[in-house]
């Protein structure tokens, strides 16, 4: 079995949900080694998230958005985490609802995923700075 590991910071985005398809594969081109396995994405930060979804019409991003603000609002007078900014508390909330990994077959050399899917950061802060990641690929 081969393993493959590569740590991966990507850029500070604004807030909202982004394809890093493309940047998580420049990143870890060993995958073109593996015939059958794994790949996990993980993100080291609990204020931005992970998830797989639709890669085609960018409106499903900006729904997502659209949607995740309105089921965890900012300015809630219950957040007792409140002292890093307001949109801290929903930021971690909305992490833990999507996750901090994905994980992908990888089959002939490539991410198995659908035809109308990509890998998102969900950045859920004004301002998150850059977010690291750690990619890990497995298989024969």
């Amino acid at each position: 079995m081969k393993m493959f590991q590569q740590g991966v910071q990507l850029k500070a985005r604004s807030r909202g949900f982004h394809l890093i398809t493309g940047e998580i594969l420049h990143a870890l081109p060993s995958i073109s080694e593996i015939k059958a396995g794994m790949c996990q994405v993980f993100i080291q930060h609990t204020s931005a998230s992970l998830t797989i979804n639709e890669n085609a019409d960018p409106t499903v991003r900006i729904d997502f958005e659209m949607y995740f603000n309105k089921s965890v609002p900012e300015n809630d007078p219950d957040y007792r985490h409140d002292y890093e900014g307001s949109d801290d508390m929903p930021a971690h909330l909305k992490a833990s609802l999507l996750g901090s990994s994905v994980t992908i077959p990888v089959r002939n050399g490539r991410l198995a995923l659908g035809t109308w899917q990509g890998i998102y950061l969900c950045e859920h802060r004004d301002y998150g700075g850059p977010r690291n990641l750690m990619v890990t690929a497995w298989g024969i």
